[in-house]
Order: C-alpha cells, then sequence, then structure tokens
C-alpha cells in the first residue's frame, strides 16, 4: 500500500505540473512596476453565462487570433472553475494612448455567425486579465462605482427604424488603464482595468492596406453607420482604443472597486441581525437546558432508596440501555467519518481565507485549498470512524476504513462523473480536461485512502472509549410516544434552527457561486460557520433531552438525523433560489445546477448532522456520569 502511494502521488503531480504549474503561487501578490512604454499583454479568460452556468473558451467564438495560442498556467481551482486564461492580440503600451487600432478583420461563417448569436441570446460575458485584474464595465450608483465584471459578447435590438429584431456584435472596445504612479520614480502600476464596449459599422469607412482604418476616429465611432450586425458572410472589423488615467488608488486597495457591490449595506445589516438573533436563542436554550437538567440531576441525587428510584420516570430509568450499540452501527462510524473529514477541512479552508490566502485575487485559490485539504483531512475520517466503530465492538476493521475511504467520495465522484460528461457535451470548459480528472482520482488513491487506513490503524491501537453506565443484556421496551415526539416530526423540527443561522449568508454565497459575485466576507463567514456549529449542538442536545425523558433510548441516528435534516432546508432554499434569482433555460444547465447543489447538501448533511451527533454524545456521557447508578 506504502509503495503505491508513494507512486500514485508523484504520477499525479507530474500529471498536475503542466496545467496546475503555479498551484501554490499566490497570483498578483508581489506588484508589477511598469515604466513608460513598457508592453502590457491582455489575456482573455472563459465566456461566461448565468442563464447557461457553462463557460467556453474565449476563442470558442470566432474573435480574433494571435500568431500562437499559449495557455496560462493555472491551478487546480482554476481548472475545476472553467477558466481557460490565453493570450490575445490585445497589446499595449505602458501610458501610451492609441485610438481605434484596428486589430483584424474577420468574414463570418454560417457556423460562426450562429454561435455569435446563440452566446448573445444566452446574455454571455467576455472576461478578460490585465496584470491579473479582470476587466470590468463601470457603472455608476450614485456617488458609487460598482464594476460589472467582463463586458457582453454583444446584444439584440432593431435599428434605423426597423421592426426586425437583429443581432450586433461588441466589435469596438474602449479601454482605460488605471495607474498609481510612484511619486519618487517613473514606475506605475496598474490599479484598474475598465472597457466600454460598443457595436459599430465600419464597413463603409476608407480602408488603407498601409495605416489601417484611417477614417476610424472617435468623432466618426460616435456618429458611425450604425451596430456592426452579425450575419454569415460579413465582414466584421473589430478595433480599440486605450486610454491612460492616473489614479489615487494605491496597488494594496484596487481590489476594493471589484468588491463593492449594490447591497453591501443589506448584506452587512442581515449578516448582523442573524447573528445577534441565533445568539439569542442560542443563549436562551443553553440557559433553560442548564437549569432544567441542574434540576433533574439534584433530585435524582435525593433519591432515598431503589423503590423511590423505581417510581420515577425519565431519563435516569433507560440507562441500561442508552448505550446500546444502534441498527448499522458500522455505517454510522462511516458517516461521522466523513463528517469529521468535511469539519476539518472547512474549519482549515475558513482559517486560510482569514489570514488572506484565498481572496480573489488568488484565482481559483478557494477551490484548490478546499480539494487539497479534503485528501489530506482522510487521516482524521479513518481515526474518528475507527474510534467509533470499536466503541460499538465492531470487528472488521477493513471493510470499515474502506467504507469511509470510498462510500461518500465514490458517491461524489460518480455524480461528478455524469454532470462533468453532460457539460463535455456541450463543448464547454467547465468540463474537467480527462488528465486533471486522472490527477485527482490518483491523489484520491494516493494521498486519501493511505491516511484513511493510517488514522484508522492508530484508532484502533487506542483503547476503546468504555461507558460510564453498563448495558442490559435484555433491551427495554420503549413506552408509546406522544405525537410531537414521532422522530420525523422531531428531526424536521431539528433542522430549522441550524438553516436559520445560515439562511442569510446562504443568498450571498450562492449569489457568488451562479451570479458571477465575488464573495469577500470570510470573516462574517466564519462568525455564522462557529454560530451554525453552537446551533447545531444545542438543538440536538435539547431534542436529545426530551427524547431521553420520553424513555426513547434510541438516540444514535436520531442526533445525527437532527441536525442534518438541516441540509433538506438548503435544498429547498436553492430550488427556491432557482425559480425566483436564476434563469435557466437549458436542460444541460438545469441539471449542472441540481446535480451540484445535491452534492453541495449531501455535503452539508453529512457535517451537521456529524456537529449534532458529537454533541449529543458529549451530553450523554456527560449527565450518566453525574448521576449515580446501582
Amino acid at each position: 500500500m506504502g509503495s503505491f502511494a508513494c507512486v500514485a502521488t508523484i504520477i499525479a503531480v507530474l500529471l498536475l505540473l503542466p496545467s496546475y504549474g503555479q498551484a501554490f503561487y499566490l497570483p498578483g501578490v508581489a506588484p508589477h512596476d511598469f515604466n513608460k512604454g513598457d508592453p502590457l499583454q491582455v489575456k482573455v479568460n472563459k465566456l461566461s453565462s448565468t442563464k447557461t452556468q457553462l463557460p467556453y473558451n474565449y476563442y470558442f467564438l470566432h474573435y480574433c487570433r494571435p500568431y500562437k495560442v499559449v495557455n496560462s498556467a493555472e491551478n487546480l481551482g482554476e481548472v475545476l472553475r472553467g477558466d481557460r486564461i490565453e493570450n490575445s492580440v490585445y497589446t499595449f503600451q505602458m501610458r501610451k494612448e492609441d485610438s481605434c487600432k484596428v486589430v483584424c478583420r474577420v468574414k463570418l461563417t454560417a457556423e460562426s455567425a450562429r454561435n455569435f448569436k446563440e452566446k448573445i441570446d444566452d446574455e454571455y460575458r467576455v472576461n478578460m486579465i490585465l496584470d491579473n485584474l479582470p476587466v470590468a464595465v463601470l457603472h455608476q450608483n450614485g456617488n458609487q462605482s460598482i464594476y460589472a465584471h467582463g463586458f457582453h459578447v454583444g446584444f439584440k435590438g432593431s435599428y434605423a427604424g426597423s421592426n426586425t429584431e437583429k443581432y450586433f456584435i461588441n466589435n469596438h472596445l474602449s479601454f482605460r488603464v488605471l495607474y498609481h504612479k510612484d511619486p519618487e520614480i517613473d514606475s506605475a502600476r496598474i490599479v484598474g482595468f475598465e472597457v466600454v464596449p460598443s457595436s459599430n459599422n465600419h464597413e463603409n469607412m476608407v480602408w488603407n492596406t498601409s495605416s489601417g482604418l484611417v477614417t476610424c476616429t472617435k468623432t466618426i465611432i460616435e456618429s458611425s453607420t450604425g451596430p456592426q450586425e452579425v450575419e454569415a458572410d460579413k465582414e466584421v472589423i473589430f478595433t480599440y482604443d486605450v486610454s491612460f488615467k492616473p489614479s489615487e488608488i494605491k496597488w494594496a486597495s484596487r481590489w476594493d472597486t471589484y468588491l463593492l457591490t449594490n447591497d453591501d449595506q443589506i448584506h452587512w445589516f442581515s449578516i448582523i441581525k442573524s447573528v445577534m438573533i441565533v445568539l439569542f436563542l442560542s443563549g436562551m436554550v443553553a440557559m433553560i437546558m442548564v437549569r432544567t437538567l441542574y434540576r433533574d440531576i439534584a433530585n435524582y441525587k435525593q433519591l432515598e432508596n431503589q423503590d423511590e428510584a423505581q417510581e420515577e420516570t425519565g431519563w435516569k430509568l433507560v440507562h441500561g440501555d442508552v448505550f446500546r450499540a444502534p441498527i448499522n452501527s458500522g455505517l454510522l462510524s462511516v458517516f461521522v467519518g466523513t463528517g469529521v473529514q468535511i469539519f476539518a477541512m472547512t474549519l482549515v479552508t475558513m482559517i486560510f481565507a482569514l489570514l488572506g490566502f484565498l481572496s480573489p485575487s488568488n484565482r481559483g485559490g478557494f477551490m484548490t485549498a478546499m480539494v487539497l485539504l479534503w485528501f489530506f483531512m482522510g487521516l482524521f475520517a479513518g481515526y474518528s470512524s475507527a474510534r467509533l466503530y470499536r466503541m460499538f465492538k465492531g470487528t472488521e476493521w477493513k471493510k470499515n476504513t474502506l467504507k469511509t475511504a470510498f462510500m461518500f467520495p465514490g458517491i461524489l465522484f460518480a455524480v461528478f462523473l455524469v454532470l462533468n460528461a453532460l457539460i463535455w457535451g456541450e463543448q464547454s470548459t467547465g468540463a474537467v480536461p480527462f488528465g486533471s480528472m486522472v490527477a485527482l482520482v490518483l491523489l484520491w488513491f494516493g494521498i486519501s485512502v493511505p491516511l484513511v487506513f493510517v488514522g484508522s490503524y492508530l484508532g484502533f491501537k487506542r483503547q476503546a472509549i468504555e461507558d460510564p453506565v453498563k448495558t442490559n443484556k435484555i433491551p427495554r421496551q420503549i413506552p408509546e410516544q406522544a405525537w410531537y415526539m414521532k422522530p420525523v416530526l422531531s428531526i424536521l423540527t431539528g433542522g430549522i434552527l441550524p438553516f436559520g443561522a445560515i439562511f442569510i449568508e446562504l443568498f450571498f454565497i450562492l449569489t457568488s457561486i451562479w451570479l458571477n459575485q465575488f464573495y469577500y466576507i470570510f470573516g462574517f463567514l466564519f462568525i455564522v460557520f462557529i454560530i451554525l456549529l453552537i446551533t447545531c449542538a444545542e438543538i440536538t442536545i435539547v431534542l436529545c433531552y426530551f427524547q431521553l425523558c420520553s424513555e426513547d433510548y434510541h438516540w444514535w441516528w436520531r442526533a445525527y438525523l437532527t441536525a442534518g435534516s438541516s441540509a433538506l432546508y438548503l435544498f429547498l432554499y436553492s430550488v427556491f433560489y432557482f425559480f425566483t434569482k436564476l434563469e435557466m433555460t437549458k436542460l444541460v444547465s438545469i441539471i449542472f445546477y441540481f446535480g451540484y447543489m445535491l452534492l453541495v447538501s449531501c455535503a452539508f448533511f453529512v457535517l451537521t448532522g456529524t456537529i449534532g451527533f458529537y454533541a449529543c454524545f458529549w451530553f450523554v456521557r456527560k449527565i450518566y456520569s453525574s448521576t449515580k447508578v446501582d
């Protein structure tokens, strides 16, 4: 196993090198100083649309191509996001302006015209990059400047009084580069990259083979012969302007404008309100639990004899059955182990984000960190699963370890393969390349699986967890439960409060994922995550206490499902979000959305279920070790 792991890891690293050459490099961390006249190369990224969620390569459309297209090194997260960063024909010289420079002339074929029309229908946007800054269209919202990422491929409309709606391409780009000049030296740093796209029909203008489009001036463009129509056999002339503007924005703050949104105040107010409400509810629950439980323990300690104890009802009467191993204890161990793996991955990723390593300027860094940390946290999955499985007196530890290593990741990978095949059929860059897929599998088998076995070995080597009370040989009969204590109702009720803890933040997370916006307030996200942990723990403890008081000792799975049921509300909210915020029309896009939201909900179920289980596990051991049982 050890030799196979080493070989698999080496092969995976070699496969990753060609495409992920900057996997551990933080792009944009070191500022670039440009002198006047230094060349600036604009890079192009994917074509993206919030209506289809299917990214495409920039050169999928018949745009001007350089003599040789060169792919930039991309990290793992960028590949999984569908980014494809390549060179372009747009080249500037620092602080030297160009007016309506001709890039190329393109004659549209029937296929290329059809592709342009389809992308215009689906509202695709073109993404470009200069010095690691994405191009943006500037919008003014009062005194606040808002950036819209990328610019539209084109638009639909009528022209010159015609009632027929036609397609027009944005073939002229007016770039504006903001720079911050060093007062002591001549060099400057780029702090902004803006564009104003327009559609201009140059067909009837004078073309000079030596000097280009000589009549293409700013005055003529503003009163041009109309927009450039998209039709087969039409010639499209691509042009651009570039201007440079000094700015007071410092290099360290150049991303601030990109991160501003129209609803910042609503966002902050909603987050604070949610935090305060959940903290208040959590405090009330904790106070009630402490006082009620303290009174119960005090009453039981004051019992004078065993006969009086037998007359009592409540959680103490099930002390002989409360630690009886549940049905499918091995499966529960696997789920808990996987939940610990997800928890460790989430916690460490958030810490990295809080420290600034996973800021939006580090494109793809967040996803790269999550994937790699998932593989390395297999050690904790194996250990926690083995410890719990041994406590349940399980004997097939190898079988349990294999389930921990392959069950949940296998389900994720199977669904991922199906979705990837559908995306690949659409010729989208959102489909993970075969080489990258092989690398992920090798990392899974070469890192995660061996670490799960190492953790399992360490867990089984340790002494088994001892129960604070003995378990009876004959199970106690459970009395008829009240309607409000039925398992289904209790479980569904328990998931409401944890979902309420993340409800507001969930909206902004989904917006950043599906509506192409940056998410950057990791401090609030970390606070919400902590509140989620507290809420899951407390609601599970409360319902577990009520369950034991009704003399129902089957708490193991119910504790897990109580907190985990919040994932059901998360998925239902994603359905609501789909119908109210998104405008997807393609079947593949709809399957893509619900497929990934189902995977996210499953991961959330395992995470919250594990939190609730461990909280209830600690609580039950605590109360039964605090009372004297004859």
